[in-house]
């Protein structure tokens, strides 16, 4: 049987394979910072923290972050109860999660083609 946090992760991860094309950059460099610009913004959001929106870059990752954070409200009713450390300690799985099936797990060749 799969624990409790291991179905939650499935989830949230299963939810922007489906849903989030931003996934799909063409460059490792992108979709690091991308992952990470997104995925921070979304546990800041979650977690009711102030969120940077200083940078061109900034602002478009937390447009993403708060289109994700509300479908993540809406459709995982649970991450509503969480307390904060347990959304962040979910949130850094999550992030782990989506780097290793869009960049490290890839196989996708012309992520790493230094002439693409």
């Amino acid at each position: 049987m799969i624990d409790q946090g291991k179905t939650q992760l499935n989830q949230l991860t299963d939810y922007i394979m489906k849903n989030c094309l931003w996934q799909f950059h063409s460059r490792v460099w992108d979709r690091e910072r991308q992952n990470e610009g997104i995925l921070t913004k979304t546990m800041q959001l979650l977690c009711g923290e102030p969120v940077e929106k200083e940078t061109p870059a900034d602002k478009c990752y937390w447009v993403d972050a708060v289109c994700l954070a509300d479908a993540y409200k809406e459709n995982f009713t649970w991450i509503n109860d969480m307390e904060k450390e347990d959304i962040k300690s979910l949130m850094k799985e999550l992030k782990e999660r989506i780097d290793f099936l869009t960049i490290t797990g890839s196989l996708n060749a012309e992520l790493k083609d230094p002439r693409y």
